[in-house]
């Protein structure tokens, strides 16, 4: 799966950063408002020009001297969206003379030596395009007029993007399962991905926080090649004021998303906190595949690796389903048994149940086990169908009475002793059947 282009669009307040965005984008996705500083966090959405596609990032007005914690934050953030960009978009005002802030954003640009494009905003008529002269003294290259509002020379500013954004490389590896090592900070991941490359080529340090951009890279299990992203230890409740590693933990909450299966990184010193309670919460409700790895298994003494085992029942009991290996990412001990792990993973996710054979079960354990009657009426499942795979997600058309979670929990335990979904999580709605489709 390659990675999609990157252009970040970024500027003073108030000179129409988000009305540019939503230009771009064809619809109003981007807030837009008079008020200077609407936009205070990094947004990004998928556009197309011509046939390609890439990734354009609303950022919140910089300031050179921000007056406050918010606007610091504002600032902190537009800095750190530049670290993934391929190419910038620096929106300036073309009616207006060039500010410090202008100049602030100038300076930055120069220093990143990132492909930039020079954005005279506000140029509502052809008269008006030879006001952009003055924006020249920027040392950018030459400004292009547009209007974002009215969509003027929009077509040519999109061209010229075109032309800087990086080639995408032939797509050799699109079947290719994705899996992304996650986990609190420091508890191996960076030492686990370089074990299974077999390479030192990820940064590995004791300190916290090392690895803050998604690390990509093929690597082969039992013999089969997959995509493997390491990605930044995911912290309580970042704070937006912390930048980069802000938008770090961002991504890598993206990445999951975008991954087939997540190797779940667990410090069997210190066993399951509550950060992978959620981390795992997370990965569930994605329909991502799971295998929890018990790391530093090695150096553990038999009493932390019973404290851990018993954190991992407690704290992950929901996610049962989920394998859970014992390993050191150091020594590669007992790290050839993931590719197996993966594996089963995978073929779960693919698992399709027959039509008629899951309205048998379902008719058979409602009879079972009926649902509990709620507000005065008792639900009954009329229809079940499966209606999608990675991840396998049943859809119930129900009557009656509303299905709680407690028996949708009931439905699944019976589903995995009938088929096996081990490392996949699996999604059941309930949709209730009205009079006109009853």
């Amino acid at each position: 799966m390659s990675r999609l282009p990157v252009v970040a669009v970024v500027g003073r307040p108030n000179v129409g950063k988000s009305t540019l965005v939503n230009r771009i984008l064809g619809r109003r996705a981007a807030v837009v408002e008079a008020t200077p500083g609407v936009t205070r966090d990094r947004k990004e959405f998928d556009a197309e020009w011509l046939g390609r596609r890439f990734l354009v990032v609303d950022t919140g007005g910089w300031e050179l001297s921000p007056s406050g914690e918010l606007t610091q934050n504002i600032r902190a953030q537009t800095e750190a969206a530049l670290v993934g960009a391929d190419v910038v978009l620096f929106v300036c005002d073309a009616g207006a003379v060039i500010t410090d802030d202008d100049a602030g954003v100038a300076d930055m640009l120069h220093k990143s030596s990132l492909p930039t494009v020079l954005v005279g905003n506000k140029s509502d008529n052809q008269s008006q395009d030879l006001d952009v002269s003055h924006l020249y003294a920027l040392g950018l290259g030459n400004p292009v007029a547009v209007s974002a509002l009215h969509g003027r020379n929009i077509g040519d500013l999109l061209d010229q993007v075109l032309t800087l954004l990086p080639k995408a490389p032939p797509d050799t590896k699109r079947d290719m399962a994705r899996l992304a090592i996650v986990g609190r900070p420091n508890v191996g991941k960076s030492t686990l991905l370089n074990t299974l490359l077999g390479e030192h080529r990820v940064l590995v340090s004791e300190v916290p926080g090392t690895t803050r951009d998604p690390i990509d890279a093929v690597v082969e299990l039992d013999g089969e090649p997959f995509r493997v992203v390491d990605t930044a230890g995911i912290r309580r409740a970042p704070k937006i004021g912390q930048g980069a590693d802000y938008y770090s933990v961002l991504r890598a909450k993206g990445i999951i998303q975008e991954s087939d299966v997540a190797l779940m990184m667990i410090d069997g010193v210190d066993g399951a906190t509550h950060q992978d309670q959620r981390l795992a919460e997370e990965i569930a409700e994605a329909g991502v595949g799971l295998v929890v790895l018990l790391n530093k298994w090695d150096v553990a003494t038999s009493e932390e690796r019973e404290a851990t085992r018993s954190s991992v029942a407690d704290r992950l009991g929901f996610v049962g389903w989920a394998p859970v290996l014992t390993l050191s990412a150091k020594t590669g001990s007992k790290v050839k048994r993931i590719g197996s792990a993966v594996r089963a993973s995978l073929e779960a996710r693919q698992q399709r149940i027959p039509t008629g054979e899951l309205n048998r079960l379902i008719r058979q354990w409602q009879e079972t086990h009926p649902p509990p009657v709620r507000g005065g009426r008792r639900a009954r499942i009329m229809y079940a169908v499966q209606a999608g795979r990675r991840p396998p997600m049943v859809v119930l058309f129900v009557a009656g009475g509303m299905l709680g979670d407690d028996y949708l929990r009931y439905l699944e335990n019976r589903l995995r002793e009938s088929y096996d979904f081990t490392g996949s999580p699996i999604l059941i709605r309930a949709r209730r059947r009205t009079r006109a489709n009853a």
